[in-house]
């Protein structure tokens, strides 16, 4: 089963955005899954989990980017979900970046559910 690294953009300073991203971020990977890859989001991992993190760790880039990147290590793909702002997304960049170091496969994806699946229906 591959397994799939799905990045996107979070930080922003409107919560209602990062809301926004994270739920797109949970939309995506519940695609993927039903198409039978093992899917890690860190935006859905690291959103809820932020609400009890000190405040100043809430949006720290280094914080969780130490975080993310331990799993980006173990996956076998990276896959960007474009979400308006991920072109500007430090975060997005250094995790294209460590996975183009690592050699792994960069996809790019949308919130559209994708037309041409590549893995299959449970």
């Amino acid at each position: 089963m591959t397994k799939i690294y799905l990045a996107c953009p979070y930080k922003h300073k409107d919560p209602a955005i990062r809301v926004k991203r994270f739920e797109g971020a949970n939309k995506k990977a519940a695609e993927l899954m039903q198409q039978g890859y093992a899917v890690f989001s860190p935006i859905s991992h690291s959103h809820p989990i932020s609400l009890y993190t000190r405040p100043e760790n809430t949006q720290d880039f280094k914080f969780w980017l130490i975080q993310d990147l331990a799993f980006l290590r173990d996956c076998d793909e990276l896959w960007i979900l474009q979400l308006d702002g991920w072109e500007e997304s430090k975060g997005v960049e250094m995790e294209i970046i460590t996975a183009a170091s690592l050699g792994k496969p960069i996809h790019y994806t949308t919130e559209e559910k994708d037309p041409y699946p590549r893995g299959f229906i449970f």
